[in-house]
């Protein structure tokens, strides 16, 4: 089951999962393999309506008590297990939510972006670490952001989103340990944009980063 989940994650995800330490291991999987959900939701296409009432379902769903949950559904089986707060998640579902917009406006850029950092200070608190919580959300905004500015589109709301990334990863965060996903996806935001690339993972440079991350941190 947490095989088959693994498997439909980007790659940059898959790689950054691999460095998890153990007791962040199952939070971290769990929490992308929603997030990769939920996009999939988007990227479906079709009626917007359509799109609303599937996350719809997943808000009602991260809302309730795991013992009221429908049995047959490996997300849903994972999440239960992971140990995540999962009313806490439920942003991350409004986050996804604000790309059925005909257009994305700042608000709902930042709105979507807040979803996704505050889904890792889930992670965090679910393995163990309840320190300040800033870093864990500045570094979670940074690859929202920069994840988002390469799936879009328009010229002009890349160009937006983009911008709004690069003031972000100017800012200095400092991770704890549980998060090294988190480093390595944010380290690939951050060498992204700096190059201009169209995807964190653009050749051999982007795969010595991500080792060097998920290795020793920064």
């Amino acid at each position: 089951m947490s095989t088959d989940l693994l498997e439909t994650l980007p790659l940059p995800q898959r790689l950054a999962l691999s460095y998890a330490p153990r007791r962040a291991h199952g939070p971290t999987l769990a929490m992308l393999a929603l997030d990769t959900r939920l996009a999939g939701i988007i990227r479906a296409g079709g009626e917007p309506v359509i799109a609303q009432m599937k996350l719809a379902w997943w808000r009602e769903r991260l809302a309730q008590d795991p013992s009221q949950w429908p049995v047959g559904e490996p997300l849903l089986a994972l999440l239960d297990e992971s140990g995540l707060d999962c009313t806490s998640l439920s942003p991350l579902v409004d986050g996804w939510e604000m790309l059925l917009a005909d257009s994305l406006d700042t608000e709902g850029t930042a709105l979507f972006a807040k979803g996704r950092a505050l889904a890792w200070v889930a992670v965090a608190d679910a393995a163990g670490h309840h320190g300040g919580n800033v870093s864990v959300e500045q570094a979670g905004t940074t690859w929202a952001l920069a994840d988002l500015s390469m799936n879009l589109g328009t010229q002009e709301e890349t160009a937006r989103v983009r911008a709004a990334a690069e003031e972000q990863a100017e800012r200095q965060t400092r991770l704890p340990a549980v998060l090294r996903p988190l480093t390595v996806l944010h380290g690939l935001a951050v060498r992204a944009l700096k190059r201009g690339a169209t995807e964190m993972l653009d050749g051999p440079g982007a795969m010595a980063t991500a080792l060097r991350l998920g290795i020793i941190g920064r």
